[in-house]
């Protein structure tokens, strides 16, 4: 039996920090090459972060990747490095550079470039000319090919195998969300199986703005089986020998392109570790938590601050905010109105309380009063109403936004996925902030990763109250969500089959909804446009989020609620 010695290196890369980048590839190269690899293998646009977006028309962005590839190079020794960059060559190319010995030794360009969901890659990129080599490693042929190419039946890879490489390594950025790592294996063991190469898949750790990118580098044997995998949401490096077929009589594959030479190997190869494997609900639990702690970190800021409410949105997200930040450097702020019930304010106590938070709490009633003072010849005699229920939300902003700017503190907003769809929040209130945790968590997800929490922290965190009240923003006298919108065990499958499946009125009432209210949430979705573009980015969870994944234009009278031939005027 034959095999490669192969460092999995899932790092965190920052998007155009080409300095610290440097250092992480360094970093885990060091580790590779102290552990025996003969390979160490990098995500994809390791040098630049990912995604790089504009920054790519930027031609001095273009020459510092470029030139910040030739620096790495010149580090690598025995063992080889395939690392992940842009080149310009004729149009810009999301690329692989195979490195060894102190130098560039080939170059492998992506050929599918994704163009749905988050991807805009053919904004960008030109795909490659399909002629990538196979690489000779350490002894074994290898191909190499960037994330997308895999995914195609017919594709790179098998081309690849074609030509006789026996191990495709996979460098990829894959963000995160609910389902995509049994979708990710499964599609390796039929890409292996097929192709009978071992895969290499490696893939980006960290959180980018709305993406959250998870790890789980995996390796899949030529049989399909898994042969190693990496933990996710944090920096790994796994070593793992990978089997592959000997060179037959014919001899190494035409147009082989040499990088390394064979190492002696003695005795057994040594399988790789298998991390452990998470539901989804843990899995997106993970997710935020890493999402909310680079964001911080890579914005400049050091410290957090979360209007705590005593509800069950802000009190998940002041947990996740202490997981991912320790709880010095997590503020909570109750802001109590004349509507702000006294078990509300208590449960907020006891959340800061079992977080080990700092918590301040200002009442707002005196601003609240005086505002209405000030609106009220404006007002004149038109009754009460949202106006009025609106400007204590707008306070509440106001004030977080103030200890913001004091203290340099990040507000972290709490809106989740069923209210942001519906507009159920208040611009300029409870929308103000940099950041919308669980800003793609529906509000039935709320609760179980809020009773995960607890969970894993084996006591109640969250006091049990906070999830046996009635949810209510605690606006006007003895108000409830539910005055306003279906019960959420109605809401939430409705909205997932609207924004996430594309699903139609019909679709839904011969699932058993009610058409009339289908009709409601799906104009609700729609109206809410406006408000959406105005709110802060929070990480993607889902397999549709609004903003990068969902793009609607704000002016638009199309109306997926009514029949076909019923739209427009």
């Amino acid at each position: 039996m034959s095999w490669l010695t192969v460092a999995l290196c899932q790092i965190d890369a920052v998007v155009g920090d080409f300095e610290g980048n440097i250092r992480r590839i360094l970093g885990a190269l060091a580790s590779a090459e102290g552990s025996g690899a003969d390979v160490a293998v990098f995500p994809e646009l390791v040098v630049t972060g990912y995604p790089p977006e504009d920054l790519l028309l930027e031609p001095d962005f273009v020459a510092a990747s470029e030139r910040a590839l030739a620096a790495i190079a010149t580090h690598v020794g025995r063992c080889a490095a395939v690392v992940g960059y842009v080149a310009d060559s004729g149009g810009l190319r999301n690329s692989a550079a195979v490195c060894a010995a102190g130098a560039v030794r080939g170059v492998a360009e992506k050929e599918l470039l994704p163009n749905y969901g988050v991807f805009d890659e053919q904004r960008w990129f030109v795909p490659g000319a399909g002629d990538s080599p196979v690489f000779g490693i350490g002894g074994a042929p290898v191909g190499v090919v960037v994330c997308e190419d895999a995914w195609v039946a017919s594709g790179p890879v098998a081309r690849l195998a074609g030509a006789g490489a026996g191990i495709v390594l996979s460098l990829n950025a894959s963000p995160f969300r609910a389902g995509a790592r049994a979708e990710r294996e499964e599609m390796l063991a039929r890409r292996a199986a097929e192709t009978r190469c071992a895969i290499v898949y490696v893939n980006l750790v960290g959180g980018q703005d709305e993406l959250v990118f998870d790890g789980g580098s995996m390796v899949v044997s030529p049989d399909g089986s898994l042969l190693a995998s990496a933990a996710h949401f944090r920096e790994d490096v796994v070593v793992v020998d990978v089997p592959f077929a000997g060179a037959g009589p014919e001899g190494p594959p035409a147009g082989l392109v040499e990088v390394s030479r064979p190492r002696r190997r003695g005795g057994r190869p040594v399988p790789g570790p298998i991390a452990a494997v998470l539901d989804d609900e843990v899995l997106t639990y993970e997710a935020l938590v890493l999402a909310t702690r680079d964001y911080v970190a890579k914005n400049g800021f050091a410290e957090c601050v979360v209007g705590l409410s005593g509800g069950i949105d802000s009190s998940l997200v002041a947990a996740i905010a202490v997981e991912a930040l320790g709880p010095d450097r997590v503020h909570g702020v109750a802001m109590p109105s004349r509507f702000s019930s006294p078990g509300s304010l208590a449960d907020a106590a006891a959340l800061a309380d079992g977080l080990g938070i700092d918590l301040r709490v200002i009442p707002i009633e005196e601003a609240h009063g005086a505002m209405l003072g000030l609106l009220a010849p404006g007002f004149g005699d038109r009754p009460p109403g949202v106006a009025e229920e609106n400007l204590q939300a707008r306070i509440r902003g106001t004030l977080l936004m103030a200890l913001s700017n004091k203290f340099g503190w990040l507000v972290l907003t709490t809106g989740n996925k069923s209210e942001t769809a519906v507009g159920y929040s208040t611009l300029y209130g409870d929308t103000a902030g940099g950041f919308a945790v669980i800003r793609d968590v529906p509000k039935l997800l709320v609760y179980a990763l809020a009773r995960h929490c607890n969970a894993a922290a084996g006591r109640p965190v969250i006091p049990e109250q906070v999830f046996t009240k009635p949810p209510s923003a605690e606006l006007r006298p003895d108000q409830r969500d539910d005055d306003s919108l279906p019960p959420y065990e109605v809401l939430d499958p409705i909205l997932e089959a609207y924004v996430e499946r594309h699903a139609t009125v019909d679709d839904l009432v011969a699932e058993g909804f009610d058409a009339a209210m289908v009709r409601r949430i799906f104009d609700l979705v729609d109206l809410a446009e406006y408000k959406r573009r105005q709110a802060p980015p929070g990480p993607r969870v889902t397999s549709r989020a609004f903003g990068k994944d969902r793009r609607m234009p704000i002016t638009n009278r199309f109306r997926a609620s009514l029949p076909p031939g019923e739209n427009g005027s």
